[in-house]
């Protein structure tokens, strides 16, 4: 099948330009091997967000006498958040979903491999590849992902990556952030304010260390206020997950050892 343009990948910057290119008259489809929307709306910006909102719900609620307001024995349900924030992040697929219909614009399931002469393979959950012509041309918009460090392997459990710390099944007593960017900080905010026991571990001399360095200094101030402990200057070499905790073993830029605790239940990766 032909068609003026194929988009690859359905996140903001795929999604937006398949639509403008259906408005300007073009026969537009759209390859996505997951859920429309990409990673922001299913795996990042809008599911962490709403864990944020839950978080800062229940922080309000914890300090309610302050506004003058008496609750009583207010408690997180670490599943309904969970499921209130996949919730949401099915909702704006779905919204996805709808726009590109409205739009008449086709979507092809599967992983998309570009070819010469403006062609595209896509090939479906079981292994079928159907090849796709665009006659003016091909957008990439197949966005990023989190970095794999050698030092630490992810293997699903013990050192998680960001998606399985948006759906792990039950709160860690404690857990270690490596990488303190946004959506580091985010899910270091989000899981102290639930009662576990944070580390954060950033290479660079200040948290969020691309931000202007004030924003830097005021997050840092609130974060260890929460008891949140922040380890600058630093990197996690290696971590042992042989035992029930995780032992990591963190230097400093000056290559010194920097005695830490363990890690009840997961490591997560956040670059």
């Amino acid at each position: 099948m032909s068609y003026d343009i194929i988009v690859v990948g359905s996140g903001p910057g795929g999604y937006v330009a398949a639509i403008r290119a259906s408005q300007l008259g073009l026969k537009t489809a759209i390859v996505e091997r997951e859920n429309l929307g990409g990673i922001c709306l299913n795996w990042g910006c809008i599911p962490t967000k709403a864990l944020l909102k839950s978080a800062n719900v229940y922080d309000y609620l914890k300090h309610a006498g302050d506004y003058g307001i008496e609750v009583s024995d207010a408690k997180p349900n670490f599943d309904a958040i969970v499921k209130r924030s996949r919730s949401v992040a099915e909702g704006m697929s779905g919204g996805i979903q709808f726009l590109l219909k409205k739009n008449k614009i086709d979507v092809l399931k599967g992983t998309g491999t570009v070819k010469g002469g403006k062609k595209v393979d896509v090939t479906d959950d079981k292994g079928k590849v159907t090849e796709y012509a665009a006659a003016k041309g091909i957008i990439l918009a197949t966005g990023a992902r989190s970095r794999q460090l050698p030092s630490l392997p992810q293997d699903g459990k013990k050192i998680i990556g960001y998606r399985e710390a948006l759906v792990l099944p039950k709160l860690p007593k404690s857990m270690v952030i490596v990488g303190s960017g946004a959506i580091g900080v985010e899910f270091a905010y989000f899981y102290k304010t639930m009662g576990v026991d944070v580390t954060v571990v950033e290479y660079m001399p200040t948290i969020v260390p691309v931000e202007d360095e004030e924003v830097s200094k005021q997050l840092e101030r609130s974060f260890k206020k929460q008891k949140m402990k922040i380890m600058t200057n630093s990197s996690v070499e290696s971590v042992d997950t042989s035992g029930k905790n995780c032992k990591k073993n963190v230097i400093n830029n000056k290559r010194i050892c920097i005695p830490s605790t363990s890690a009840s239940v997961a490591i997560t990766i956040l670059l």
